[in-house]
């Protein structure tokens, strides 16, 4: 009988086991269900021929963090130039020091300070106002002296073709887009614009196919093929039905920066425009609006739009890619008043939500500028109180330099990233 009892023992412990074993087969399998699944690999950008790769294509401006400099750069003075437009001259301010180290005549409406994509040369683009003796003036980086100026047909503004094969003159009276050698300024090609009037502002997309022009006097943004050196079209920049107000109601009144009023203006005055880090959408300032249109590039429609202060006019990323400043100039009108309502407002890119604003101190008027090469300061014109502010990007204090009559689009150098694109330093 002890045999038999521990035969069966044996015979029924070797059946729950088997069982066991079983149901450990049928649950096992249920586990390995539940792996996290790999993410989605980032699809590199197809630039155009010739353009440097894009190295982040979530972040086009990795390459112009703090003191990425290229090797171009090396030998550069660290100056912030400024044109100053009535005056005919450019003032040079040494940063380090705080106090202007020179001071040139140049061509007649110097309008802004432009690096070249190769980072080799800062231009001068005197446009001459109405006038038919337009010019640009070179300086030497190295040096920080001018050179012989070129005659140019009304350079506002300069910029560069992605892949270096051209600069873009500005014809600004003319509406007209001058492709000329980068080196010469010999002519190649125009593309004309008829209906952007007051030409003015670009950015170029992430692959370097098309760029988006701002026009000034139309209230409309103009979309221009590169590869097929084309007009895509024209999008007329809708108003907000409030904007915020630029002087108080009376004399001796406080003035609320957050105080608005209807807006009665039917059409937008766009002035500066930036790309997203991602390529995605373009931001655009606009003085009548007194804020930034968000953009579709690719479908080029309006998305959205961010109020900022009176008279949105310059856009900066920071050093990181992180946020843009927009410089508001204080005044709707294009010759403005000292001691305006000027301000500078922090947006954040992704999610286009302002961060933080910083008043001019006894008021000012904000214009043209750039972030400097270790992102602490922002570096703005006084554009109708002929001074430059320095403002600390950390805390928003803002310290003054008197300068010039009436500086418009200086240029900090020098600055991070590859190759400039043109205007105050859109570098990538």
């Amino acid at each position: 009988m002890k045999n038999v009892s521990v035969v069966s023992l044996v015979s029924a412990s070797s059946l729950i086991l088997s069982v066991l074993a079983a149901a450990a087969f049928f649950v096992a399998p249920q586990a390995a269900v539940s792996a996290p699944e790999a993410a989605p690999a980032v699809k590199p950008v197809v630039t155009i021929p010739g353009m440097p790769a894009v190295i982040n294509s979530q972040n086009l401006y990795s390459e112009t963090n703090v003191n990425m400099f290229s090797p171009a750069v090396k030998d550069d003075l660290e100056r912030v130039y400024v044109p100053n437009l009535r005056s005919n001259d450019v003032t040079v301010i040494d940063p380090a020091t705080m106090k202007v180290v020179d001071h040139f005549k140049v061509g007649r409406s110097p309008q802004h300070i432009i690096p070249s994509w190769d980072l080799r040369t800062l231009w001068v683009a005197n446009n001459a106002e109405r006038r038919k003796d337009g010019s640009l003036t070179p300086i030497d980086p190295r040096t920080g002296k001018p050179g012989t100026a070129i005659p140019v047909d009304d350079p506002y503004n300069l910029y560069f073709s992605p892949d270096g094969k051209s600069a873009i003159v500005v014809a600004e009276a003319q509406h007209r887009l001058d492709f000329r050698n980068p080196q010469t300024m010999q002519m190649q090609y125009s593309i004309d614009v008829p209906e952007c009037e007051g030409i003015n502002h670009a950015d170029f997309s992430i692959d370097g196919k098309f760029a988006i022009f701002t026009c000034e006097f139309e209230g409309s943004i103009a979309k221009i093929d590169l590869v097929n050196r084309s007009v895509v079209g024209y999008l007329k920049l809708s108003m907000p039905s409030t904007r915020f107000k630029s002087v108080p109601t009376s004399i001796g009144s406080v003035v609320n920066p957050a105080d608005t009023e209807i807006c009665s203006s039917k059409k937008g005055m766009p002035q500066d425009i930036r790309i997203s880090p991602d390529g995605k959408r373009f931001y655009v300032a606009d003085m009548e609006a007194d804020g930034v249109h968000v953009i579709d590039g690719d479908s080029f429609t309006k998305v959205g739009f961010i109020a900022t202060g009176v008279a949105a006019h310059g856009i900066y990323p920071s050093r990181d890619g992180k946020q843009f400043y927009v410089a508001n100039r204080g005044s709707h009108k294009i010759h403005g008043r000292i001691n305006g309502k000027g301000s500078v407002t922090v947006v954040d890119f992704a999610t286009e939500k302002v961060v933080a604003q910083w008043p001019i101190p006894g008021g000012g008027s904000p214009d043209m500028g750039n972030v400097s090469a270790n992102g602490k300061e922002l570096w703005l014109s006084g554009r109708f109180d002929d001074e430059v502010y320095r403002i600390d990007t950390g805390t928003g204090q803002v310290t003054k330099i008197a300068v010039g009559k009436e500086p418009h689009g200086l240029t900090v150098w020098p600055q991070p990233g590859r190759y400039s694109l043109g205007h105050t330093g859109n570098l990538r």
